[in-house]
């Protein structure tokens, strides 16, 4: 039975995928590089550290990656936050969670003034035992870090009572590195193959089919197929 859910947060607890794909389009564009806004959303869930290279080389990084990420980040703020929203029933499946008594945590690759934001547009604050950032540790997703770090603050709960919960096929490979069994969340916009080729063990819609999950079959969760979504003839 699971005991501990590590979530992530950007298209998973929160809209704000197609958000932070065009603050980074448009902060390349800034320093030079415009790139297709699919190939940058592709990349959404890594931290900056580990998509700005993806874009950029060495040289280019040396001279102006700290300023082209503080740029892209004070877009976000400024402009792209105000128009994020939690995903539907996020505040009631983080109750239903506490209720049954499984603990939970946050292990988000966006900085930790991102994250407080999202926490009070879900409404979950003091619904999670804990939570970490890209801020608090040396790499992000795909690197397993943020989720060690959320496994720690927990008190290193045995891997077999504990789940990830992501959008991304970055949290799934990071997940799987740490022996973490991964959820995909749909609502992020991403391939179900993808998500599925990276480790997912089960799909789900969004957090509102978690929580019809775990109303329907506690002791099952997340992995009973009760609500499950079915592919659709294009997947």
């Amino acid at each position: 039975m699971v005991e501990n859910v590590i979530f992530d947060v950007d298209g998973t607890l929160v809209d704000s995928v197609d958000e932070h794909a065009e603050a980074w389009r448009r902060a390349f564009l800034h320093f030079g590089r415009d790139i297709p806004f699919a190939h940058v959303r592709s990349q959404i869930g890594k931290g900056a550290d580990q998509l700005v290279p993806v874009f950029f080389n060495d040289e280019e990084l040396e001279r102006f990656g700290k300023d082209l990420e503080e740029y892209r980040s004070q877009l976000f703020m400024n402009e792209f936050l105000p128009k994020v929203r939690a995903f539907p029933r996020v505040k009631e499946l983080f109750q239903r969670l506490r209720k049954a008594g499984i603990r939970t945590a946050l292990a988000s690759s966006a900085k930790e003034d991102e994250l407080k934001q999202y926490v009070k547009l879900c409404g979950i604050d003091g619904l999670f035992e804990t939570k970490t950032s890209k801020d608090e540790v040396n790499q992000s997703k795909p690197h397993p870090d943020i989720f060690d770090a959320a496994l720690e603050r927990l008190g290193r709960p045995d891997v077999r009572t504990t789940v990830v919960v992501g959008d991304t096929p970055y949290d799934a490979l990071a997940a799987n590195k740490l022996g973490l069994p991964t959820v995909g969340v749909l609502a992020g916009g991403f391939p179900p193959d993808d998500l599925r080729s990276a480790g997912c063990r089960t799909l789900v819609k969004d957090p509102a089919e978690l929580l019809a999950r775990l109303e329907s079959s506690p002791r099952a969760w997340p992995w009973n197929e009760a609500g499950a979504v079915q592919p659709s003839k294009d997947e």
